[in-house]
């Protein structure tokens, strides 16, 4: 018997719990000639800001052992750009749902460009970016502090015409306590966890690997260390937790749920195989027949923790 592979969250139905990542899967029709998008639960846009960014200068990329660090620099063609010209196309895939990742720098960035999303059609949430730097903190990321995340959080609540992800930075004490100012200011759902603050350096012409200096970590190497903080999200909050970090394979996937996950996005395995999300899909329905799971939201928080 084929197993049920829908999960909902906020008020979202997905085919399957399989979601591409934001900024590994571009503006998502880039992939149509490689992957089977109708396959995929949703993806992620890169993200998209107010006016177009160019990003950091090159390099902004490197390995890393079980991972790499990318400084990017949240190069997009900014909102009006990405409604005009990729968000129409990705119509031609209505089981795909589009989750739009949005950022700025101030408060009122991240309102605008939810606003001209707003009159957009198909889009089916908003995963709002806390990594961001606050510039009216210091430079401090939103994600890195309480009072700043909660006023960004309840006032794109405020604004936004459809559900709100909130992308928890992994950068803080408590994960935990984050997720629950997030949940309490209003957000639908959360992201657990963006990439963690890492840098490289050349030892014999001693200067760091990238322009930017320092990156967001991401890959296997973080899997561990993610797995644990969707864990403590899950336990701290009652809104769904997407959950992501080193997932490249199917039990990588059955692990995040069974800490607490509702669904899992995939998102450095892309770049090593660009049908890495497609290949989860499958495989994650495979394990469910094999394991005579009839549905796969039964793997949600079905974690078994011995007591003490």
């Amino acid at each position: 018997m084929k197993p049920d592979m829908r999960v909902s969250f906020a008020g979202i139905e997905l085919t399957n719990p399989v979601i591409a990542a934001s900024g590994t899967f571009g503006y998502g029709i880039e992939f149509e000639e490689i992957v089977s998008l109708d396959r995929l639960g949703a993806f992620v846009t890169k993200g998209i800001s107010l006016e177009p960014m160019a990003g950091h200068a090159a390099p902004r990329l490197i390995h890393t052992a079980a991972g790499m660090l990318n400084a990017i620099g949240l190069q997009n063609l900014g909102v009006k750009e990405y409604v005009a010209k990729k968000l129409p196309p990705m119509q031609r895939y209505p089981q795909c749902k589009v989750i739009v990742n949005v950022f700025g720098c101030t408060v009122s960035e991240y309102v605008s460009v939810i606003e001209q999303l707003n009159q957009a059609e198909g889009i089916a949430a908003y995963e709002l970016n806390v990594s961001c730097p606050n510039v009216h903190a210091g430079g401090m990321a939103f994600g890195a502090d309480a009072n700043s995340l909660e006023y960004l959080v309840s006032r794109a609540k405020t604004k936004s015409a459809r559900p709100l992800i909130v992308k928890l930075s992994p950068n803080v004490t408590s994960i935990a306590h984050m997720a629950h100012v997030a949940a309490e200011a209003g957000a639908d759902a959360l992201s657990v966890v963006n990439t963690f603050l890492g840098m490289a350096i050349d030892p014999e012409e001693r200067k760091p690997l990238l322009t930017n200096v320092t990156g967001g970590l991401s890959g296997p190497a973080i899997k561990p260390i993610a797995l644990r903080m969707v864990y403590d999200a899950a336990k701290a909050v009652s809104v769904p937790i997407l959950g992501m970090g080193g997932i490249i394979n199917t039990e990588d996937a059955v692990e995040f749920m069974l800490a607490g996950a509702t669904a899992v996005q995939v998102g450095t395995a892309s770049y090593a195989d660009p049908r890495a999300v497609e290949r989860l899909v499958k495989g994650l329905e495979s394990w469910c027949k094999s394991h005579q799971m009839e549905r796969v939201a039964s793997l949600t928080g079905a974690l078994e923790v011995p007591r003490a």
